[in-house]
């Protein structure tokens, strides 16, 4: 073996980045070993077109931890974020649109356009998710209880629980509702016309291999709303120099810390001796000792395709199994020669430098998914369109433009054995002609684009079956139970095997927490510093 490191990390994505600096902070030898030629993972700006750049897989900017920014000082380092004038721009199929966003008198007036009632219930419900959204914000940064470790588990349990046991019962009932309910039935309580409903129930669906109507759906919205720019909450923004700068800046940091970053160094295995990890061996032979091992991959990748079956418990390969992943995601790049010209909207306008959603109604989004089930994909599939060449010239040519296209509700797994490496672009011709009916000469102006199917992006980026998220968000594999009931505090069921990526709690997103949260514990352990209880 090479010499030993004090902790060794696999994956360079931003939760590893982020794991790797407060260790290295606190005096650890660390190393980081990355499969791709580039730092991020999923948060990577990549020029796919001469002249034309943009993020390559995540795209947008919310949810990373105020904490993380501040105890990296990214700004320092040129971290800057530009809030979107409005959330999201929703095209109807009456020909009319639904502008979210820019205050609440803003959208109160967008939403009487369709209905006075739901103008007037709005402040009750942005209050009811704010509430519950408080409660997220609250636990993210801290380390779920782990059941099995006895009065540790109890205290832990109860201290995390008391910001719950102080709600009021009506705000209780607005957890149970979003923890549990599908979006739809949620959304009915509060809403009556489908406009408002679509544009609050989208977040629902992304990253979420599901319909709007599926029990637990209600969640993934408000995992979407927990975040903030610039001290706003609920707020999303770009980065400028797209996503890459976050985590190239974050690269920069550990290595002023003493971070190794080796790139190009994809590991075939986890080395386990005598019941403990005690390296990793690359897929070019070379063996590292480390006296832990943190897997920022997802567990489906790290459990499945990087460790012998017998190193690990029976029951827990066996749970492992059935830890579900796959997020119904394709992703596009788009190079274009104008902005799109929206039939219900042509001239340029706030609504390009906002979410664009292609999905006006609930009953849309359903039907995308039901179709995706049988088909492989809809016909009419959940497109979310960013454009953040309008904020951020660098990143196209003058004159010219960088969309994102973020869809919505592909099969993991082409039924009937079919193969997406064949399908892919036929994929891709639907989408844009979904883009094309709600703007017209929308193909004519693409010069350049890259798309990613599920298989591509866990080809490219690890993200097995396509999962943005590393698993499903679903209730079953949240807080202390992701990835499993028993090992929901980032540490592995070997020995100094631990996890810090978006398949931990709380999930996925550009958050930075689990890595965060990991680093926390792998120094408890270490005995540099002890819980306050103790």
């Amino acid at each position: 073996m090479t010499k030993a490191y004090d902790a060794l990390i696999i994956g360079a994505g931003h939760n590893g980045l982020v794991c790797a600096f407060y260790l290295a902070k606190a005096g650890l030898k660390v190393r980081i070993v990355e499969a791709r030629d580039v730092v991020g993972g999923a948060a990577v700006t990549e020029e796919f077109a001469p002249g034309f750049r943009n993020s390559a897989a995540s795209y947008t900017v919310s949810l990373l931890q105020p904490k993380v920014i501040a105890d990296m000082k990214l700004a320092d380092h040129g971290y800057r974020v530009i809030e979107r004038p409005i959330s999201n721009f929703l095209p109807q199929e009456d020909g009319g649109y639904l502008k979210l966003g820019g205050g609440l008198e803003r959208t109160q007036a967008e939403f009487r356009k369709f209905s006075a009632r739901d103008a007037e219930v709005l402040p009750q419900y942005y209050d009811a998710l704010e509430n519950v959204a408080e409660l997220l914000r609250d636990l993210a940064l801290r380390v779920p209880p782990n059941v099995g470790e006895g009065m540790r588990t109890l205290l832990d349990g109860a201290r995390q629980g008391r910001r719950f046991a102080t709600l009021s019962l009506e705000k209780q009932r607005d957890v149970l509702d979003l923890f549990t309910k599908s979006a739809r039935t949620m959304l009915d309580s509060w809403f009556e016309s489908e406009a408002v409903k679509a544009a609050f129930g989208f977040d629902a669906v992304v990253g979420n291999y599901a319909s709007p109507d599926t029990p637990g759906s209600a969640y993934v919205l408000l995992h979407h709303v927990f975040g903030e720019v610039n001290g706003k909450k609920g707020a999303w923004g770009h980065s400028v120099g797209g996503m890459g700068k976050i985590t190239e800046i974050m690269a920069k940091v550990c290595r002023d810390h003493g971070v190794e970053i080796s790139l190009e160094s994809p590991v075939a295995k986890v080395l386990v001796d005598g019941g403990k990890a005690v390296g990793v061996k690359l897929a070019g032979g070379e063996e590292i000792a480390a006296a832990r091992v943190i897997a920022n991959v997802g567990p489906k990748l790290l459990y499945e395709r990087m460790m012998d079956p017998g190193d690990l418990p029976a029951d827990f390969e066996r749970r492992i199994k059935g830890f579900k992943a796959g997020s119904g995601t394709f992703r596009m790049n788009v190079a274009l020669s104008e902005l799109p010209r929206f039939t219900c909207l042509p001239e340029p306008g706030e609504h390009h430098q906002s979410g664009i959603i292609l999905a006006p109604t609930l009953d849309y989004m359903d039907r995308a998914f039901l179709d995706a089930k049988r088909d492989g994909w809809s016909k009419e599939p959940i497109v979310e369109m960013l454009i953040p060449s309008t904020v951020d010239d660098s990143l196209a040519p003058e004159g010219c433009h960088v969309a994102s296209l973020f869809c919505q509700q592909f099969a993991p797994e082409l039924p009937g054995g079919r193969d997406w490496d064949d399908e892919e672009e036929a994929a891709a011709d639907c989408i844009i002609d979904t883009v094309e009916k709600h703007a017209p000469g929308f193909r004519a102006s693409i010069v350049g684009q890259t798309r990613l199917s599920p298989k591509g992006l866990e080809r490219k980026f690890g993200l097995v079956g396509g999962d943005i998220m590393h698993g499903n968000m679903s209730l079953d594999q949240l807080w202390s139970a992701r990835p499993v009931l028993g090992n929901g505090g980032y540490r592995g069921p070997v020995k100094g095997l631990y996890m810090c990526g978006a398949g931990t709690h709380p999930g996925g997103g550009v958050t930075g927490a689990p890595g965060h949260n990991a680093a926390q514990v792998i120094l408890r352990d270490r005995g540099l510093f002890a819980p306050r209880w103790r």
